[in-house]
């Protein structure tokens, strides 16, 4: 597996990241361009509402502490999900071979018309998947397109004691800024180019590709698991026609 190997615009201290492609500075390949492939992450539409909600509510009491700044009650995640700007926002998802989702990263681009240029991430892992990388993998998915529609600054507000976030920002070269019990993150990202957007449109492709694979690989062992149940319920009727 290849590293990417940057440089920070602004620090220009050398910022290594997971991954299958290398980058001078964000936005400038000096490989040819393959998309994030390894782990294949999703764009999440308002379709998947319902699995978002579930993934938040799964996360334990510490964990909501962590991702929202407090700790948010089922009814609260609930109006959060429900306010999601799926068509401003782009939110980004990883799922198991059950097609749960075990990962999910929330890019909160600026709205239309504003003269901004800064967007704002944040991201959640299951706590039995913690460990593999999936916070970084999103972050980069993220910072591609951020890169890829004219974002110059990704910002993150976190918990100061949230260190596997502040590692993650740390990692990519942000500039922090700690006030007390909080931390406010800025990476500088570079401009979009040729490849920076290959690269997106192929990190898609395979994210929609596994997708449908484990979500047709799911169907049918849930096929082959009915069927087994109806055979074991013949089976038991059978013996106690008999007994």
């Amino acid at each position: 597996m290849n590293n990417y190997s940057t440089e920070h615009p602004a620090i220009g201290e050398p910022i290594k990241f997971s991954g299958g492609m290398t980058l001078r500075k964000w936005g400038e390949l000096s490989e040819k361009p393959v998309a994030l492939m390894g782990v294949a992450i999703n764009s999440l539409g308002k379709s998947q509402s319902n699995r978002i909600k579930q993934h938040l509510k799964a996360l334990g009491v510490q964990d909501r502490y962590m991702r929202f700044g407090y700790q948010a009650s089922d009814e609260q995640i609930d109006v959060y999900v429900e306010h999601l700007d799926f068509d401003s926002d782009d939110i980004y998802g990883i799922f198991n071979i059950d097609m749960e989702l075990i990962a999910m990263a929330h890019l909160a681009l600026p709205k239309k018309g504003s003269a901004s240029d800064q967007a704002e991430f944040g991201v959640s892992v299951s706590g039995y998947c913690r460990g593999r990388g999936y916070g970084g993998r999103l972050f980069e998915r993220a910072s591609i397109h951020a890169v890829n529609n004219d974002i110059k600054t990704i910002y993150i507000h976190a918990l100061s004691e949230n260190a596997p976030m502040l590692k993650i920002a740390k990692k990519h070269g942000a500039i922090l800024h700690r006030e007390g019990s909080e931390t406010e993150a800025y990476v500088k990202l570079g401009k979009s180019t040729i490849d920076t957007q290959l690269v997106e449109l192929m990190s898609e492709q395979y994210a929609k590709t596994n997708y449908d694979i484990k979500n047709q690989m799911k169907k049918f062992w849930d096929f082959i698991k009915d069927v087994q149940e109806i055979r074991n319920g013949v089976k038991v009727a059978r013996h106690k026609s008999s007994s």
